[in-house]
């Protein structure tokens, strides 16, 4: 288990979508966060007291996180002297990121002297078996976006808790570092070997009660060129009954590549539908999730109404209004 409460480390996060981790877990589970750390030149501020490690030790801190994503998902160099002293101070560490902590040999030392536990939360520990393709009981609804980072596991997390405050039973089913840090389980997806993904995906949504519905957090995006692949282990190995479009409209190119326009809503609705049909013929596209984060409240208002006349489906921004709408949406299936 990862000891809460957390001191997040923001390191010098670039912009504020490369904190997402630190901001997920804030927005998510904000009892468990005391500070953020931040380094010189750091352009993120998920909106937690500035504290030195000093500080947030004093706090009551156990765990410094690293809620860091960035490309690569690199320790980066820069950061070492920080997560040293930490360890020295007796703080543990917990990362999600694809360099793990477990191979600096720097970290494991510091560790091993100050008896302080390194996490790594990217690191699948169970053997995932290859993807059958048969059906299973109960129902799934996965997110799928527009680009990367456009708000899928808000939108699973949101839904899950609407599904709940209706009666209606519901899990929300983490793949990434950030839903893995925020529930304390998941399957670390990006991080297994490719013929197993699709299997870990059916591992993570077992039969269930017929009412039963299994949020699964998105990841990636169809039309992205470096994450697409897991994005259909999802959809494969989902198997969902429903999907749900997820999109962030001021974004100019797709996250991470300057060269690629991000597709439409529509373009995004048809591959999903038509992929996800391969394994579960009955699927359907239920509604659109829309990250109006950069928008005033009236120009949100005006946005939504324009895609649901636009895709002939409730659209909402599930973590600004809830995901009630979204949530009715599924008890009709």
């Amino acid at each position: 288990m990862i000891e809460t409460p957390y001191l997040l480390f923001l390191g010098d996060a670039p912009d504020q979508l490369a904190a997402k981790v630190a901001q997920g877990i804030k927005d998510w589970r904000p009892e468990n966060a005391v500070g953020q750390f931040r380094m010189e030149g750091c352009k993120a501020d998920v909106g937690l007291k500035d504290m030195t490690l000093a500080e947030a030790k004093e706090a009551g801190a156990r765990t410094l996180v690293i809620g860091v994503a960035n490309r690569g998902g690199v320790i980066s160099q820069a950061w070492k002297d920080v997560l040293v002293e930490a360890l020295a101070m007796g703080f543990d560490l917990a990362s999600g990121l694809h360099n793990l902590l477990a191979n600096e040999g720097d970290l494991v030392a510091a560790s091993q002297v100050s008896g302080s536990t390194l996490h790594d939360v990217r690191v699948p520990n169970v053997q995932y078996p290859i993807a059958n393709g048969k059906k299973r009981s109960g129902k799934r609804v996965l997110a799928v976006g527009t680009d990367c980072s456009v708000g899928k596991m808000y939108t699973a997390l949101a839904l899950d808790e609407a599904l709940r405050e209706k009666g209606i039973n519901s899990t929300f089913r983490a793949t990434g570092q950030t839903g893995i840090l925020i529930t304390g389980n998941g399957v670390p997806l990006d991080a297994v070997i490719a013929d197993f993904m699709a299997g870990a995906v059916e591992y993570l949504t077992p039969d269930n009660d017929p009412d039963h519905w299994d949020i699964i957090e998105g990841q990636g995006s169809l039309f992205h060129i470096s994450y697409s692949g897991v994005t259909l282990a999802l959809i494969h190995g989902g198997q969902p009954d429903a999907l749900i479009i997820c999109h962030e409209p001021t974004r100019t190119h797709m996250r991470g590549l300057p060269d690629y326009t991000p597709p439409s809503m529509e373009s995004v609705r048809d591959m999903a539908l038509a992929l996800a049909r391969v394994a579960n013929p009955a699927c359907k596209v239920v509604g659109v999730a829309v990250n109006t984060q950069h928008m005033s409240e009236d120009e949100a208002k005006a946005y939504l109404a324009e895609v649901e006349q636009q895709m002939g489906l409730p659209a909402v921004d599930p973590f600004r209004h809830g995901a009630s709408r979204l949530a009715d949406a599924l008890a009709d299936l």
